[in-house]
């Protein structure tokens, strides 16, 4: 587990100097994200409340009422068919069973991952063209 102050401190200092809006870790079962607030967001904070946790959110995520897609083998991530098309989904898509969320390459085949679920495209955590790892979120779908 992330040692609560000290290790949101440091990631909040991360942010900061890769100039992030935002960060998502994976600490045990526990998922952190970082959320820079908006400018106007932040003239709105009281006086006096000026550390570094003030100008950026962090809460736990309840995903326990979502579904996972986790990667069935290790591969490269596509969110595309091919570079310059459009992605199989976006967040905020309805995607029905057995549609085709995204490829993982390995060993230079090309594998369509396909949803077990029916529902709404909560979040996509790999980037394109990274590498997951078999077992990895990939999806979270909204029943």
């Amino acid at each position: 587990m992330i040692e609560e102050r000290e290790g949101l401190e440091s990631l909040l200092e991360i942010m900061r100097e890769n100039d992030l809006d935002a960060l998502t870790v994976r600490s045990g079962d526990r998922t952190y994200e970082l959320v820079r607030r908006d400018p106007e967001a932040a003239a709105a904070t009281p006086v006096g409340a000026g550390n570094a946790a003030a100008s950026s959110t962090v809460a736990p995520l309840e995903a326990a009422h979502y579904k996972k897609v986790t990667a069935p083998i290790i591969g490269v991530f596509y969110r595309s068919s091919a570079p310059g098309t459009e992605p199989f989904v976006e967040i905020g898509d309805r995607v029905e069973v057995g549609q085709v969320l995204c490829i993982l390459e390995a060993m230079k085949l090309m594998n369509e991952i396909t949803s077990d679920y029916a529902g709404i495209v909560h979040r996509i955590l790999p980037e394109n063209g990274s590498l997951v790892s078999l077992g990895e979120e990939m999806f979270w779908i909204e029943p």
